[in-house]
């Protein structure tokens, strides 16, 4: 469509060429001079070069722009794969929780089994005598050697139905105990499922955002285009007359210098027309450095569940906020351990009157110490959040408010 409409527009510049040439030789009287043609090409180029200037700053933004959505596409399909894999984890939890409450469940049924067996020893025992039946097989012994044996073997029969009783209870209290454990691991899978979803939903968001500002500068880089086709028309059209000109001056100047029986026998021949232009612990610095390391990553990168930890994720600026926080420091010659629970534990903890610049700052999202940052100063943390990827945020207010621990370390002396 653009093709066409800038070959109508070429074709209306050959005309326009033909006719203003037809003018000047044939004499007609000039309505602009050869300098009004040039003062009006002088500001016709500078709005070209403005255009071009403009058009220039689109196809730059454009291209950030389309790497960005790149990032963005490729964060989220590797989220929806870690999202899968926790379904599948709190899927194969529920299995194993079922089957450790059917365990529980057939232990419970043995126990109550056995303790209608104990039950029923002892009413027959009762109706028989109660205890004095074990008395009687004590006193039933003919010696004192046949004694001891009787006395050894009533002590295991009772001490052995104590035991089984004994043993079943640990097996159901460690089944309980597991179960227990289990439910609190699909308890954090769960809250993760949910949080992931939340983070996906923001990421795809942003997609979409970036998607309408692409699909806006294309739609002005293609309506500055048609204005910068114009513009160089109308330069072409004027430096075809500005050339008509000249060649008319030319001509007149060639003609009165001829004697006059050649002007009188009608000698006017004229060259060829003008042919178109066609134009188109570590020291202070350190510390600084690892501070300062994610500034180039701010409005440049994306969050991704385990990023952070290859060359590929760091170079396209995909983290998560543990991966981003292990190579920020990194970048200031320090080892820190790639997750949170990991991060928990180093260096020193110090109190929140006492935080400065360089500390790690923990938060409780979907569990605790789910979150960490690296804090800033006047109560500002840098760190890949998942709605932003590397940005620097307020803890004082809002979410992080509400979601920060008190839970400080300190690395960096």
């Amino acid at each position: 469509m653009r093709d066409m409409k800038l070959f109508m527009k070429q074709a209306a510049v050959t005309a326009t060429v033909v006719t203003s040439l037809f003018f000047v030789h044939s004499n007609s009287v000039q309505a602009e001079t050869k300098a009004e043609i040039q003062a009006q090409r002088s500001e016709i180029q500078t709005d070209i070069e403005a255009k071009q200037s403009e058009i220039e700053s689109i196809k730059e933004e454009l291209i950030t722009l389309t790497e960005k959505l790149h990032r963005l596409e490729e964060a989220i399909k590797d989220n929806e794969k870690v999202m899968q894999d926790t379904e599948n984890n709190i899927t194969k939890v529920e299995e194993e929780v079922k089957n450790l409450e059917a365990e529980i469940s057939e232990l419970q049924k043995d126990i109550d089994r056995r303790n209608e067996i104990l039950k029923e020893r002892i009413s027959s025992m009762q109706q028989s005598g109660g205890t004095s039946s074990y008395l009687e097989v004590l006193f039933g012994a003919t010696d004192f050697l046949d004694f001891i044996d009787r006395f050894s073997l009533v002590t295991k029969i009772t001490t052995a139905d104590q035991d089984l009783l004994d043993a079943q209870e640990t097996d159901k209290q460690k089944l309980e105990n597991n179960k227990a454990s289990l439910d609190q691991k699909l308890s954090e899978l769960e809250e993760m499922a949910i949080e992931y979803e939340e983070m996906q939903k923001q990421i795809i968001n942003q997609k979409d955002e970036n998607e309408a500002v692409k699909e806006e500068l294309e739609q002005k880089q293609e309506a500055n285009q048609e204005v910068l086709d114009d513009l160089e028309i109308e330069d072409e059209i004027l430096a075809n007359k500005e050339k008509a000109i000249e060649e008319a001056k030319r001509q007149q100047e060639i003609l009165q210098s001829q004697p006059a029986a050649n002007v009188n026998s009608g000698s006017s021949e004229l060259s060829s027309l003008p042919q178109s232009s066609g134009s188109t612990s570590v020291a202070t610095g350190n510390l600084q450095t690892i501070i300062n390391a994610g500034n180039r990553y701010i409005g440049n990168s994306v969050y991704v569940f385990g990023g952070g930890r290859n060359a590929y994720d760091i170079a396209n600026g995909r983290f998560d906020c543990s991966g981003f926080v292990s190579w920020a420091f990194r970048q200031g010659g320090i080892s820190l351990p790639a997750s949170t629970s990991g991060m928990s534990g180093v260096g020193v903890k110090v109190s929140t009157s006492e935080m400065k610049p360089g500390d790690l700052v923990f938060f409780n999202t979907y569990k605790t110490n789910g979150h960490v940052g690296i804090y800033l100063g006047n109560n500002k943390f840098i760190g890949s959040q998942n709605s932003t990827g590397v940005a620097v945020a307020d803890m004082s207010s809002g979410y992080w408010a509400s979601t920060f621990s008190g839970h400080v370390r300190r690395v960096v002396q």
